[in-house]
């Protein structure tokens, strides 16, 4: 067992995606089994008993690798000295609610929070952006970062990719753990275009072993982009476990180099790749080389259909950058 533990914080700790998310942290599926960690517990202070109630239940689940918890809804307190740093809670759209609107009220919390990151934090902090809309939140948190590394700042599609490879298991008749591959290029949105031409089935082009394009173009593209609004409609309330799941997917990927090889969806600072404004926080099938480091994956073939996708989802990204213009200086 590593003797340091790693300090873990989550933003948003007494949301519902927060509480699917902080026994995981504590049983170790965030970081491996053999790494303790001390959570800290970041909210507003209305939330404060209801945090202390959270870290009740942490502590009668004895897990071995919890060697502490911290609540606070001070961001210097609550991202002191954390080494990852999980920003979950977000304000959510409301009714009549204009999208630049929602940036602009996001972006003030992100720029907090990214200020208090890069003041508390430790040089290497990790952080990984789940609420919404998260990849401008993230572009937004970045721009904050003088002292941390900005290219350790990402946005969550890891769900995404989840989500689009439960529809083609489901469609060959396989597991997921059968599909390889299988990224999602750009935006956190309905514009998100999950790659079938790219993955595999038993090593096998998806595309040839579904053999048909009309279902891959149309129902799986729309089922996995508008999988979120189905899953409000269905039980009353957004993905809250699935988007617990996906965070520990991307942070325990990225920590240990699992999936090292195949495809991991992580929208990360662009770096000019596939003509993608630098800078823009985009879905880019990545690569785990190694525990903490990433790469984008070069030279996949795009065509005609995967560049038309692509560019919508990147012209989104732009015009929520432009949006939030003035908070990124």
């Amino acid at each position: 067992m590593t003797t340091s533990p790693v300090r873990v914080a989550v933003t948003g700790a007494a949301g519902n995606i927060g509480y699917s998310l902080l026994f995981r942290i504590a049983n170790g599926d965030l970081l491996g089994p053999n790494t303790p960690v001390i959570i800290h517990l970041v909210d507003l202070p209305q939330a404060a008993d209801a945090c202390r109630g959270v870290v009740m239940e942490l502590e009668d689940c004895a897990f071995p690798l919890l060697h502490g918890t911290v609540i606070s809804s001070d961001l210097e307190t609550g991202f002191g000295d954390v080494d990852v740093a999980l920003l979950v809670g977000s304000k959510p759209r409301g009714p009549g609610m204009e999208r630049a609107d929602l940036l602009k009220d996001n972006g003030r919390i992100f720029i907090a929070q990214g200020q208090a990151i890069d003041a508390n934090a430790k040089e290497d902090v990790k952080v990984l952006v789940v609420g919404n809309p998260c990849n401008t939140n993230a572009l937004i948190a970045k721009h904050q970062a003088r002292r941390t590394n900005p290219r350790n700042y990402t946005a969550m599609t890891r769900l995404d990719q989840n989500r689009a490879m439960a529809q083609l298991a489901q469609k060959a008749g396989v597991y997921a753990a059968d599909i390889k591959n299988l990224a999602v290029w750009g935006n956190h949105s309905p514009t998100m275009f999950p790659d079938f031409f790219q993955a595999q089935i038993h090593g096998k082009p998806a595309a040839d072993v579904i053999n048909d394009a009309e279902w891959l173009q149309g129902p799986f593209l729309k089922t996995v982009q508008q999988r979120g609004k189905a899953i409000i409609d269905a039980r009353g309330k957004s993905s809250a476990a699935s988007a617990a799941s996906a965070a520990v997917d991307h942070i325990y990927s990225w920590a240990t180099g699992h999936m090292t090889g195949d495809y991991v969806s992580m929208a990360v600072p662009s770096d000019g790749s596939y003509g993608i404004p630098e800078g823009l926080i985009f879905s880019f099938p990545c690569r785990i080389t190694s525990p903490w480091s990433y790469e984008i994956v070069q030279g996949i073939e795009i065509n005609d259909f995967a560049q038309a996708a692509i560019q919508k989802t990147t012209a989104e990204l732009i015009e929520e950058r432009d949006a939030v213009a003035e908070m990124l200086g």
